[in-house]
């Protein structure tokens, strides 16, 4: 506090009586036009992972100013998508419960012997393919609209059947 008195005092004894700031050196303040909000927008539903460096190197604008208008303006923010484990058809869902509900009916028909007479059989695909990281996976979305959604299983990877059963076996 008192070195900027003492330099008011300097500015003051050399007749210097402006109190506004003088030109300083260095990048200068870029000005939130809603031309620059647009082309940002545009940017953005054309390429919902691009990056905000990428926006701002395009643009020529700074890194911080695109996020603020990201952020504030258009009020969006960069999700990851959420890992579901496997998409289910309508189809597939109702064998799933019609399943269910026959061992449910058995299990009701004799608790005692329900377990004694049960066989497993499993069976599941293995995928192999290399899932992209949540880093990879970000997207711009508005603050209202659901996280994106990423399956597991690729539609067309390299996939094997795996089979695993279950059984009691009778002690001696």
């Amino acid at each position: 506090m008192y070195a900027t008195v003492k330099n008011w005092m300097a500015q003051f004894k050399r007749g210097d009586f402006s109190t506004c700031d003088a030109p300083r050196p260095g990048r200068p303040k870029t000005v939130t036009t809603p031309e620059i909000v647009d082309q940002i927008h545009e940017l953005i539903l054309e390429n919902r992972r691009i990056s905000a460096k990428s926006i701002a190197e395009q643009l020529g604008t700074s890194r911080e100013r695109v996020g603020f208008i990201t952020h504030e303006d258009l009020d969006m923010r960069k999700l990851s998508a959420k890992w579901v484990p496997k998409y289910l058809n309508a189809d597939q869902k109702r064998q799933r419960c019609q399943g269910s509900e026959q061992i449910l009916e058995f299990f009701r028909r004799d608790q005692n012997d329900f377990l004694s007479r049960l066989v497993t059989m499993d069976e599941t695909w293995l995928y192999l393919f290399d899932p992209e990281t949540k880093q990879q996976s970000m997207e711009w979305r508005h603050s209202g609209s659901p996280r994106p959604k990423i399956f597991r299983v690729q539609k067309f990877a390299e996939k094997f059947v795996a089979s695993i059963f279950g059984i009691k076996i009778a002690s001696s």
